[in-house]
């Protein structure tokens, strides 16, 4: 199935009906007096999350949505027939920002939440409304108000508890296929993994958590470079980091320059994301002996300052992964028990997720309009083609 994580809509709620102008006519009731009825209410348009979905791709080929218009008013005092709501459905994980003022009007957070989006127009008033001592043949009415419309952007982010992030080639992977159902590509050359993945891993018969991988990062995918960071967004509803390294680079790199490098584009695309919990990892120890493991492991703690020991892993042979799933589960455990009890932790984890996802959000505009910038300027210059930069189309495994 194609993966649409981004999309743009335009939703039309229906106007009111409008109210009408009538009286009585009846045999032997002179001077009846108005019985003009009032306007039906225009439809509403509402949004649900579900979990039979997990892509926009239906707004991506539909891109207009209109509620219909209430009914007119009608004699004998009849009001209009409110029109029907309409209920567009959206995967969870969906955010619905106004494309024309930037604000989030709502976010999707769990199955079955539900938002009126566009609120449909108020019935006009008949002219019964109108009559008074004064005044016993109105002739007054008011038409239905518009309903509103809206451009709408839907971004849609994976939910996850862990995510994993690396250089290209790291065995991110290879460490998805260890731990879980999901069988993303694995091959030995870089950029094996172009579209994010989910696994949810099973650390035992009744505790699990949701993985996401995601593309490879390089120096400079701040600036565009490789995949650039444009699915770094899909970490930000993540709980906590796994940052895998390399032992033995094929390409004969430092893994602990390595390290830093995506440390600091992390923290160049969103010093809220860099702040995430991380576990550091370091990988293919297969490849070299525990005196080189741990001469490496040494150096990337001093290099990042951590607290904590990295910890070896060989996802080819599963030596040590078993050892990462249980402690990250012990820890997102212990997280949830601890919202749980402590309400101000909660509030302020809240917080600083609200403040995550702000700061994605501007730094994955920024880089598209300086993508965006720098194609115009390549195509002005004959350099560049007419390849598409809007939205992505990937594939989602799980």
């Amino acid at each position: 199935m194609k993966f649409i994580d981004e999309a743009l809509i335009t939703v039309t709620a229906g106007d009111g009906g409008n109210g009408i102008v009538s009286f009585r006519r009846e045999k032997y009731v002179p001077r009846g007096g108005p019985d003009g009825g009032d306007g039906g209410v225009g439809g509403h348009v509402y949004m649900s999350a579900t979990d039979n979905a997990n892509t926009l791709v239906d707004y991506r080929f539909t891109r207009k949505y209109f509620a219909e218009r209430g009914e007119n008013g009608g004699s004998r005092n009849c009001s209009g027939k409110n029109a029907p709501n309409i209920e567009l459905k959206v995967p969870v994980g969906t955010t619905v920002v106004d494309a024309d003022t930037g604000e989030v009007l709502v976010d999707f957070t769990e199955a079955g939440q539900r938002a009126l989006i566009a609120q449909g127009g108020w019935g006009g008033l008949g002219n019964t409304r109108y009559k008074s001592s004064t005044n016993q043949a109105p002739r007054q009415t008011t038409p239905g108000k518009p309903g509103q419309v809206l451009n709408l952007k839907l971004e849609l982010k994976v939910v996850a508890d862990v995510g994993l992030l690396g250089l290209p080639n790291a065995g991110k992977s290879t460490f998805m296929r260890q731990v879980s159902a999901a069988k993303p590509k694995v091959a030995d050359y870089p950029f094996t993994t172009l579209v994010p993945n989910l696994g949810v891993v099973d650390v035992d018969s009744i505790r699990s958590f949701v993985l996401a991988d995601i593309p490879g990062l390089i120096e400079g995918a701040a600036e565009g470079a490789g995949l650039g960071v444009r699915f770094l967004k899909h970490l930000a509803r993540t709980r906590r980091l796994i940052h895998l390294i390399e032992v033995a680079p094929i390409d004969g790199s430092d893994p602990v320059n390595n390290a830093v490098v995506i440390q600091g584009e992390l923290e160049r695309f969103s010093p809220e994301l860099s702040k995430l919990p991380q576990m550091i990892v370091i990988n293919k120890i297969d490849l070299v002996d525990d005196e080189e493991a741990n001469r490496v492991a040494q150096a990337v703690k001093e290099a990042l300052g951590l607290d904590s020991e990295p910890l070896l892993v060989s996802t080819l042979t599963g030596q040590g992964v078993e050892q990462v799933c249980f402690d990250l589960m012990n820890q997102i455990e212990a997280e949830i028990e601890l919202e749980h009890d402590d309400p101000l932790y909660k509030a302020k984890r809240d917080a600083d997720f609200e403040r995550l996802e702000t700061e994605v959000r501007e730094s994955t505009e920024d880089q598209r309009a300086a993508h965006r910038e720098k194609r115009k300027a390549e195509r002005e210059a004959g350099e560049g083609d007419d390849e598409d930069d809007g939205q992505m189309e990937v594939h989602y495994e799980r």
